[in-house]
């Protein structure tokens, strides 16, 4: 198994909060209009909080503290306020409300384009890219990530808003009540402030270490789910419990560092919250004693202050989840920036597609994947149309290089790849694999029917598949399974033998009717009796197209027209079977190993 620890190691922040802020408007910005709504509703949000105070001021100065007024006069005051009272907290809870449901519908539609997109470019980023990294990685971009960044959108930017909306209209309130009372609970707003700046400061780098520990779980996780069979055979269970025990504890460890500084900035708020209180229950009963306050000013200037540091002590809470979801969002845009592989597909010209129906030629190839390691030498040969013409070779010759530049997968150092007369970078990624069709020893089932497995987007009908199915001589295959090409197969339906799964890949891209057929060690996992059952639809494979054939086994390579033998990246000779042997070259020496015939030198 390997380490995957290491993969997130090589990631750093490449784009600056401002840039992200950026990059998350434009997803907003087709969804402004209700995202404007839910911002108006917070001042009808906001008014029905900061009213209630002032009504509760009301009815201690005006009813209950008034001794001047007759008793029905007071309680029908009193009545009239708790009906006032009463009616802004049904204003408060509409308003929000409707805020909840405007913004659960604004951050539902963002996630879901944010998800479809970082999807897509997924289907299009270069094959090199998923080489390096884990699936479990990959799936935490699109899962856990994305949920971070919905929580923002939902829960915490309009309420950030709200709650500051909320403070500045509470100061200005008690300023206006009482300037000096007003004056010291304007000494804690700058302390607040720089209490606030500090912890984004750290809170940043905390969520962005945890996304990086949880992104290395999630990878460890699918790689030894998805492999618990070599796990098991290999008795690896207890060294995977010790590699999984430290990735967790290392997940609790960055955890508990955010926890620690959230625990930190919360007491710090409560604290300036107790000393405000003090300070004003001092100075302001001074003043009620001494006639300058009044008791209901008194007991509104507390409840205001209580709506002044209930979001404060909220602050670092939601602060905390705008920082992992600025972290999520970092890692997904950087994702997005990865290169797609049709970056540089040349742009289609008019409406007619080109022809690629002739010869396929490589000229000078050359190609490595790494810059200090070639993989390919100088290849130069042609496959004129409608020959079968095999490429054998000993594992690591260059063989699966040969089909990774003719499907673009990569593209060669220097040297030209042609099809039809047309050099592959000016065909379009799309247009050449139609064109190309490759059966590989592994092939993904879907979990589906046989039909749909077959056919998938080629739009061709049951009584198409059917008839393809009899010409390669298909329908026993079929006729054995319980409901025919109705059968469920994949991931909790039929089970299929490696046999069968050549089979469906056969007639999968004989349904893509390719001009260029590739056999890409079609053949190598399968026993000889399994073979001999593939020879008929691999005859009709044959006919009318240009075949290439990738094989290990050289049983299948014998009824091509022309062998080409690699070694270590380079064509070391080309002929017919039976010239090839003649010559008792490299070819001759691949048969002695393969088959095992006496008086045939093998390699050193």
């Amino acid at each position: 198994m390997r380490n995957f620890g290491y993969f997130e190691e090589d990631y750093t922040a490449s784009i600056s909060e401002k840039g992200l802020w950026r990059r998350i408007y434009n997803y907003l910005k087709p969804f402004l209009l209700p995202f404007s709504g839910a911002v108006l509703l917070s001042l009808f949000v906001t008014a029905s909080a900061l009213g209630l105070p002032w009504l509760m001021q009301q009815a201690i100065d005006l009813y209950i503290t008034n001794s001047s007024l007759d008793f029905e006069l007071r309680m029908a005051g009193l009545g009239k306020t708790c009906l006032l009272y009463g009616g802004l907290i049904c204003l408060g809870f509409i308003t929000a409300f409707l805020q909840v449901l405007l913004l659960e519908w604004v951050g539902q539609s963002i996630m879901h384009r944010l998800r479809q997109d970082l999807f897509r470019h997924l289907l299009k980023v270069k094959l090199a890219f998923f080489s390096k990294q884990p699936i479990g990685r990959l799936v935490t971009r699109l899962t856990n990530d994305i949920q971070n960044m919905h929580e923002m959108f939902t829960s915490i930017i309009v309420t950030i808003f709200n709650d500051l909306l909320r403070m500045a209209g509470i100061l200005c309130l008690l300023l206006y009540m009482n300037l000096q009372l007003g004056l010291f609970l304007c000494l804690f707003v700058p302390l607040a402030a720089t209490l606030t700046i500090i912890f984004s400061r750290l809170a940043r780098e905390h969520f962005r270490a945890i996304r990086k520990q949880l992104s290395r779980m999630n990878a460890f996780i699918q790689e030894t789910v998805s492999g618990v069979t070599l796990v098991q055979l290999f008795g690896r269970t207890n060294d995977l419990k010790r590699e999984f025990e430290t990735l967790n504890n290392g997940y609790l460890a960055r955890t508990l560092r955010q926890i620690k500084l959230f625990g930190t900035f919360m007491p710090l708020t409560e604290f300036m919250s107790s000393l405000a209180v003090a300070l004003i229950l001092w100075y302001g009963g001074g003043e009620v004693i001494r006639s300058q306050l009044t008791l209901g000013e008194l007991v509104a200037f507390f409840s205001y202050m209580r709506l002044f540091f209930q979001p404060l002590r909220e602050l670092s809470q939601k602060y905390s989840i705008v920082q992992s979801a600025l972290a999520s969002a970092e890692r997904i845009f950087h994702l997005l920036d990865t290169e797609p592989e049709d970056k540089n597909d040349p742009v289609s010209v008019g409406n007619a597609p080109l022809s690629l129906i002739g010869d396929l030629c490589f000229t000078g190839v050359n190609f490595s994947y790494k810059a200090d390691q070639p993989i390919l030498h100088d290849i130069s040969f042609t496959v004129k149309k409608g020959e079968t013409v095999a490429i054998v070779g000993s594992t690591g010759s260059g063989k699966s290089t040969l089909i990774n530049l003719m499907l673009r997968f990569y593209e060669p150092d220097s040297g030209t790849i042609t099809l039809g007369g047309y050099p592959l970078s000016e065909i379009t990624r799309n247009q050449l694999r139609k064109e190309i069709g490759v059966v590989i020893q592994e092939m993904l089932i879907l979990p589906d029917t046989l039909l749909n497995n077959i056919a998938l987007d080629t739009g061709r009908t049951r009584t198409e598949v059917i008839k393809l199915l009899e010409q390669t001589q298909l329908t026993k295959f079929v006729a054995n399974l319980p409901q025919d090409l109705d059968t469920i197969i994949g991931e909790g339906g039929q089970a299929m033998s490696t046999g069968e799964k050549q089979l469906l890949a056969i007639a999968r891209v004989l349904c893509r009717n390719p001009s260029l057929l590739v056999l890409d060690e079609a053949s190598s996992a399968i026993d000889s009796r399994t073979e001999k059952l593939l020879e008929q639809p691999l005859e009709h494979c044959f006919k009318e197209k240009t075949v290439l054939i990738i094989a290990h086994r050289l049983s299948t390579v014998q009824r091509a027209d022309r062998i080409i033998v690699l070694e270590q990246g380079r064509i070391m000779e080309q002929g017919t079977h039976a010239e090839l042997l003649a010559n008792s070259g490299m070819y001759s020496k691949l048969i002695a190993l393969d088959f095992g015939q006496p008086g045939l030198k093998t390699f050193p």
